[in-house]
């Protein structure tokens, strides 16, 4: 961003993760909102911040579509997609809504395990309470205010969830579950290994729960996981945590 010529301010306050740069952002927007123009690309927000990304970002749920059915002349099975604020997966799952046959699974980061401040499973565990501006499924702690959260991955440490996502969840119409660090750091080096893709350690999430169900389901099923992002932003980190001895690095596949 410093490159493209953006001035980049990280946030400094309370765990410093995805929910204090967007308490600091909105606090430089509301102090000069004449001229400043407030962007988020999750979403979250007041409105039409969440309607507004998952418009832009529903050129991929129509991409998929149209390319699924090409390749294979049918709806996939499923489309799976990682969850912290929600964009991509909404983006993605958009364009399937309406296709009852297409099973929606939205994955939030188990972290460490689930136990309060380790993990960002808004859907699975969160109940309903408003921050930044929308009522949504949240995270909370005794006193009512948003959690402490953590995940391996920058995007996804959030303590609430897009509220198009809450309604999915209350239809039933999309699924949600959590995959653990460990299960995304070994599905990061899977796909790498397996495809030459590097995944971005969000969307490893994702890919977790597709290779956690997949050995269960009939060789014609198609599931469709969105990447939502490339891991070379991640690489450092991963290689950090396998030289602290936290992960193992894999054996190269011969």
């Amino acid at each position: 961003m410093e490159m493209l010529g953006a001035k980049v301010i990280p946030a400094e306050s309370g765990q410093k993760t995805l929910k204090e740069a967007v308490d600091e952002a909105l606090a430089a927007w509301v102090q000069d909102a004449d001229n400043t123009f407030y962007l988020l690309g999750s979403a979250v927000g007041p409105h039409p911040y969440p309607l507004m990304v998952r418009e832009f970002q529903s050129v991929v749920g129509r991409e998929a579509k149209k390319q699924v059915l090409e390749a294979e002349g049918r709806l996939p099975d499923y489309c799976i997609a990682c969850v912290g604020g929600g964009s991509n997966a909404i983006g993605m799952f958009s364009e399937f809504i309406g296709d009852e046959s297409v099973k929606l699974v939205g994955v939030e980061p188990s972290g460490r395990g689930l136990d309060y401040g380790q993990h960002a499973a808004t859907l699975c565990l969160g109940e309903p309470g408003v921050m930044h501006g929308f009522n949504s499924y949240m995270l909370k702690d005794t006193e009512g205010e948003p959690a402490e959260v953590y995940s391996i991955s920058a995007g996804l440490d959030y303590p609430s969830v897009g509220p198009e996502h809450s309604h999915l969840k209350d239809l039933g119409r999309a699924e949600y579950v959590h995959a653990s660090d460990k299960e995304a750091v070994d599905a990061f080096f899977e796909l790498s290994q397996m495809e030459g893709i590097i995944p971005a350690l969000e969307s490893s999430h994702a890919l977790a729960h597709a290779m956690r169900i997949a050995p269960e389901l009939d060789k014609d099923t198609i599931i469709v996981v969105n990447l939502s992002g490339r891991g070379d932003k991640d690489v450092a980190q991963i290689e950090q945590m396998v030289s602290e001895g936290k992960f193992e690095l894999p054996k190269v596949r011969g």
